[in-house]
């Protein structure tokens, strides 16, 4: 599947727009990490468990948007977005696009 931040892509015609697809995670603090992260809070630098935390919501959201969108029978995304909020103790990471399909050739193939 193909995505883009942008609104297009430079090398496919869009044919349809077929919705917006999204995809989202709720990930809740561990209170071991935030011992960890409370000690690195108090000299500085990088909290590592939360950085990992982080990224691996932003691929599992991620990752839904993309099955969002074949659900829908689109072959790319575009204007894909991050969004993250805060619930209580806990963050949301939100990944959206505008689900596409692209325009095929008389032989079945993606134009390009």
């Amino acid at each position: 599947m193909l995505t883009t931040t942008q609104d297009n892509f430079s090398n496919y015609e869009i044919q349809e727009v077929v919705g917006i697809a999204r995809g989202n995670t709720v990930r809740a603090r561990h209170i071991g990490k935030d011992i960890v992260a409370g000690f690195r809070n108090m000299v500085g630098g990088e909290i590592y468990e939360y950085t990992k935390m982080l990224a691996e919501a932003r691929e599992q959201a991620y990752d839904r948007m993309i099955e969002d969108a074949k659900s829908m029978g689109a072959d790319a995304v575009v204007c894909f977005r991050f969004q993250t909020s805060t619930i209580m103790q806990a963050c949301e990471i939100l990944c959206y696009g505008t689900a596409v399909k692209l325009k095929n050739d008389d032989k079945g193939h993606h134009r390009e």
